[in-house]
């Protein structure tokens, strides 16, 4: 574990914003920023920045599949990933993976204010970078990187409607591949 990476989850602990939950007080709270992390956690690897992990009660309704994962494979964001991760032949373990909030909403789908995602990535996120240059994920995920001028490599979120799980899958791989 790299110096820079241990000080971005010593922010993620000291981080909480009002109307959030925090990993640690919903019993989350591990050597990473994000649960995600514990089979995308690749310091080297190619970053994927995304809204945001998961809400609370999904989280808590998971808890079993997500203490062993960090994520749950029949999410249809994460079968998109599978299917990415197999058109450019890399597996979990060789990206890393990060929210741009890392903090938990109290409902699924949650609208998180711009505001309150650039608080998260200003004291979060940005210390994950490393010298990478992210992908982001949708909309949300560019937007904060464009407010804090970090240069990154946008597509759409594996969650885009009106796509289908191949077309997302297909246009997040030509991202991966270009990063």
């Amino acid at each position: 574990m790299t110096s820079a990476f241990t000080d971005a989850i010593r922010r993620r602990r000291a981080f909480s914003l009002p109307g959030y939950r925090t990993l640690a007080e919903e019993g989350f709270d591990g050597d990473y920023v994000s649960p995600i992390q514990m089979t995308s956690g690749n310091l080297t690897g190619p970053m994927l920045i995304s809204k945001d992990w998961l809400d609370a009660p999904s989280a808590n309704a998971n808890r079993a599949i997500l203490a062993q994962q960090g994520y749950l494979p029949t999410n249809p964001c994460n079968r998109v990933f599978d299917k990415v991760l197999a058109l450019v032949g890399l597996t979990r373990a060789d990206i890393y993976i990060t929210p741009v909030f890392a903090l938990l909403t109290a409902k699924r789908s949650s609208v998180i204010p711009a505001r309150d995602r650039r608080a998260s990535f200003e004291a979060v996120g940005q210390y994950e970078l490393m010298a990478r240059r992210p992908i982001a994920l949708g909309t949300d995920a560019a937007s904060v990187l464009r407010m804090c001028g970090i240069d990154h490599i946008e597509t759409i979120h594996p969650s885009a409607r009106g796509l289908t799980f191949d077309d997302r899958a297909r246009r997040i791989a030509k991202a991966l591949e270009a990063a």
